[in-house]
């Protein structure tokens, strides 16, 4: 949800950190942003089933949450396991290459995803107005989170995110995947 802690979008941060007090300090962000993202997952899993899927009215509105959550679901999950992974390589190498290969084949298919949970969405798009907005939320987080991390870095802390949105840069996970 946020790889807005991370630090500099720049190729100096290898260099950066290299050093081994910031290595084990970028190494124990990633750590909290791989496990909050996949926290996350959790509790969008668990709201799906357990709290919010229960309470619809009928199976067509429960397919069009689960289509709308499960691209968010994925993403998250992607994100997740990247920053925990990204631990090992941070301030020594590049992404190994066999998951840059991944990631850059999960770019497109998360793509698919969505225009496949909104396709279902719409399908089986509940009557009422709470639900409709439930599923739109859902999805639209889900093409938020897929911006964040595989098109433009979206997520900064609140006090500098007006200063920083402007600036369009790449996403980390885009940054290692190119190298």
């Amino acid at each position: 949800m946020d790889s807005s802690n991370v630090g500099a979008e720049t190729s100096g941060e290898a260099v950066a950190a290299s050093s081994p007090p910031r290595r084990s300090t970028l190494r124990r962000r990633y750590l909290s942003l791989g496990i909050g993202e996949l926290a996350a997952a959790t509790v969008f899993v668990f709201l799906a089933v357990a709290t919010i899927g229960p309470r619809l009215r009928d199976t067509g509105d429960r397919l069009a949450l689960g289509s709308a959550f499960l691209p968010l679901i994925a993403i998250l999950v992607q994100a997740g396991f990247y920053w925990l992974l990204a631990r090992r390589w941070v301030g020594r190498a590049d992404m190994p290459e066999p998951l840059a290969v991944l990631y850059r084949a999960l770019r497109p298919l998360n793509l698919a995803l969505l225009a496949a949970g909104l396709a279902g969405a719409v399908h089986w798009l509940p009557d009422g107005p709470i639900a409709v907005s439930l599923v739109a939320g859902a999805w639209l987080f889900g093409v938020v989170e897929y911006l964040n991390y595989f098109v433009v870095r979206l997520a900064y802390p609140p006090t500098r995110w007006l200063a920083e949105i402007g600036r369009w840069r790449t996403p980390r996970l885009m940054l290692d995947v190119g190298r």
